[in-house]
């Protein structure tokens, strides 16, 4: 083999080349617009949304809910321009959200971990910063921390994705105008390391603090926002449906409209990044009904942003993920049909039925609990088994795991009874779904790179 043309294809695979503006939409030759602007722009991300996650809340809206999901529906009604993406990175074929959410938001590939930052420590102006500059409106909505990497890489330049207390700082400084999610550890003196309350820094340049969704029912409209609805992510869906603790959480979907009517009457139009973060985070987990309930918070997020855009008729829409996450799917089998729609038994996240068996609990105890939260009848040796966790017997890692919990070992369970399984508990490398809808949704390419989607927003907002 000639070296030359190997090491040139490795590159290549592996996301080091990066595009420039001049070599955007791959081919080599940009796409012609409309020519209509788009005034707004609102860039939606599921996080770690592999295929296989769209086609199970697509199905069990279908099976259980008796209505098709929002984004398999744009499609059916072709409204859409459609596309499939390469997520690669600049040091891997595989993506981490900092290094992905940074090729939307500064138009470069760089290496995992950092926010809009190049190999030589140069910086990229981030997108939102960008049509902050032309005089737009800017804000991000997320079911994560508001500093997590989703958010930041459309936002700021870090070295560290996880330098999250001085990303809250830079929030402020840059004066973005609604920003809602998680994260209260970030902003709140009595539980940041240095004591700075950097609530006061939002006080001080005019914003209005909300904490919980009658906090965000009451918003004060016009005004800059910060809505802190939790200390770290918000709450899962399903979780949030059953448990009292969690009611008073805002939905995805109620920040969006929230945001949207927040800076849709400004003259100069507003972008918006609107994230389903804990569908990565469930993902990781391998768990399924945080995955699902999430995906269809996203999906229910959707519907809000359709329902805005197609009555303005001056807003495109993107509707993505950033990168697969664990390849969950259904598994062939004669009740594989039953199985899957038994999800519909489940009251909560594996996380909350983890969380809440302790080292003290019998077989049966174990067992009562299980059935109580899934409907699923183990057997003495799973309970066993999940019971060898809790005594210190055998331990599980896991990012987002921080407590050691046998999730790995319950969704193998679970896959008995339910007909789903999952090729890992971490990012994958595969291609991923893009959807756009109005002004400029013509120049998506059938195959793009995420960098494109960069260029795409400023060609068609004419920026």
């Amino acid at each position: 083999m000639d070296r030359r043309k190997f090491l040139k294809g490795s590159a290549l695979l592996s996301g080091v080349l990066s595009l420039a503006p001049s070599s955007l939409w791959s081919a080599g030759k940009s796409p012609e617009s409309s020519g209509k602007r788009a005034k707004n722009i609102i860039f939606m991300i599921s996080d770690g949304m592999s295929l296989g996650t769209l086609t199970m809340a697509d199905s069990y809206s279908r099976n259980i809910l008796g209505k098709g999901s929002n984004w398999i529906s744009l499609y059916q009604e072709k409204k859409v321009s459609r596309a499939l993406m390469d997520t690669a990175s600049a040091s891997s074929i595989v993506t981490d959200s900092a290094a992905a959410s940074s090729a939307f938001g500064g138009g470069i590939r760089v290496k995992n971990g950092v926010l809009n930052m190049g190999a030589n420590g140069e910086k990229h102006l981030p997108v939102w910063q960008k049509f902050k500059n032309a005089g737009k409106k800017a804000g991000c909505v997320t079911t994560v921390t508001i500093t997590h990497a989703t958010p930041a890489g459309f936002c700021v330049n870090s070295a560290r994705r996880n330098a999250e207390p001085e990303i809250a700082e830079m929030y402020a400084d840059l004066g973005l105008d609604v920003m809602m999610g998680g994260g209260d550890e970030f902003f709140n003196p009595e539980k940041r390391e240095d004591k700075k309350n950097v609530y006061s820094l939002y006080t001080e340049k005019g914003y209005q603090i909300l904490r919980n969704h009658t906090d965000l029912k009451n918003i004060r409209q016009g005004k800059k926002t910060l809505g802190v609805f939790s200390t770290g992510a918000l709450p899962y869906s399903i979780d949030r449906t059953h448990l009292k603790e969690f009611r008073d959480t805002p939905t995805l979907a109620d920040m969006t409209k929230a945001a949207i009517n927040q800076m849709k009457d400004h003259q100069n139009g507003f972008v918006l990044q609107v994230e389903g973060g804990k569908v990565d985070w469930s993902a990781h987990a391998n768990d399924i009904a945080a995955l699902i309930h999430d995906q269809l918070a996203f999906d229910e997020a959707i519907k809000a942003v359709m329902d805005f855009a197609e009555k303005d008729g001056n807003t495109l829409v993107i509707i993505t993920t950033d990168h697969g996450n664990a390849n969950p799917g259904t598994i062939y089998g004669s009740n594989a049909t039953q199985h899957f729609n038994s999800i519909s038994n489940y009251k909560y996240t594996n996380e909350y039925l983890l969380n809440n068996i302790h080292n003290d609990y019998s077989i049966k105890a174990v067992k009562d609990w299980i059935y109580e939260g899934n409907k699923i009848i183990l057997d003495d040796d799973e309970a066993n088994h999940l019971l060898s966790f809790y005594k210190g017997l055998e331990k599980e890692e896991g990012l987002y795991n921080y407590k050691k919990l046998p999730f790995k070992l319950y969704s193998e369970i679970q896959k008995k009874h339910n007909s789903v399984g999952w090729v890992s508990m971490d990012h994958s490398g595969d291609y991923v779904e893009v959807a756009a809808y109005g002004p400029g949704s013509e120049l998506l390419q059938p195959f793009s790179k995420n960098t494109d989607l960069h260029f795409l927003m400023l060609k068609a907002a004419q920026i």
